[in-house]
């Protein structure tokens, strides 16, 4: 077992035995693999248990290794995690060093398929550019604005920081989707250019306060909620379609 992983193998032993005392010791094959985010899988094939740990762990102190061993077999086993596991292994996964190599991984090896901001119906470039005329005085900067590649119903839109761009959904590009509709997403996620993630004692904190406060001032932010959840079966309806 390279890459001295020999001693992480021992902690997946030790939770074996911890979670099932009378079960025969499978064969534990332990190896680091280049997932580009904090990524780690466990698997059995043919009686023998293969663990995959994000190479971004490697440097993870034994406690931390010890700790992702019992939620790994316990995930597994389909047992209770420990909350004692958890909390060591959140604790290191959510390090500012962690957090940095992984953002730097996602930028480097990464890949956002991008297809065109030009959309059958709506263009979503001169949309971001009235929008942030009228709302934030010119001042967020111009991401990658592109719409998704396939049609999807339960997101609508998302911003991507790590490779500065705002995917809009296909579904929404279509002559039964009211414009403001369209408007409405994209600024939300202008927003989160605005009001970009804060983390606080380990945590992710997307939608702010001044968040929610500064989205309800789109002008026809009733209107689009409620369109949004009078059609969202529709929505998935088109979505699924072949």
């Amino acid at each position: 077992m390279p890459d001295g992983t020999f001693a992480i193998r021992d902690f997946y032993e030790e939770a074996f035995r911890t979670f099932d005392k009378n079960r025969e010791m499978p064969q534990i094959d332990v190896r680091f693999y280049p997932y580009i985010g904090i990524n780690h899988t466990i698997r059995v094939r043919e009686g023998k248990v293969f663990v995959r740990i994000a190479e971004i762990c490697r440097g993870m102190p034994p406690i931390g290794h010890q700790a992702l061993a019992y939620i790994l077999v316990a995930k597994l086993l389909r047992k209770k995690v420990p909350g004692p596991s958890r909390e060591i292994y959140s604790k290191f996964i959510k390090t500012r060093e962690i957090r940095e190599k992984a953002t730097e991984n996602k930028r480097a090896r990464g890949r956002k398929v991008v297809s065109s901001h030009k959309g059958v119906f709506y263009d979503l470039g001169k949309i971001f550019e009235r929008l942030n005329r009228d709302y934030f005085r010119g001042l967020v900067p111009t991401p990658v604005l592109t719409w998704s590649a396939r049609k999807t119903y339960r997101i609508l839109g998302h911003h991507d920081s790590t490779h500065e761009t705002i995917v809009i959904s296909k579904s929404l590009d279509a002559h039964d989707v009211p414009k403001y509709v369209v408007e409405y997403v994209v600024f939300h996620e202008m927003l989160h250019i605005h009001h970009p993630t804060q983390h606080r004692d380990g945590r992710r904190y997307n939608h702010t306060p001044q968040f929610r406060r500064d989205e309800r001032k789109f002008a026809y932010f009733e209107e689009a909620e409620k369109w949004i959840e009078k059609n969202v079966r529709k929505l998935k309806k088109n979505a699924k379609r072949k």
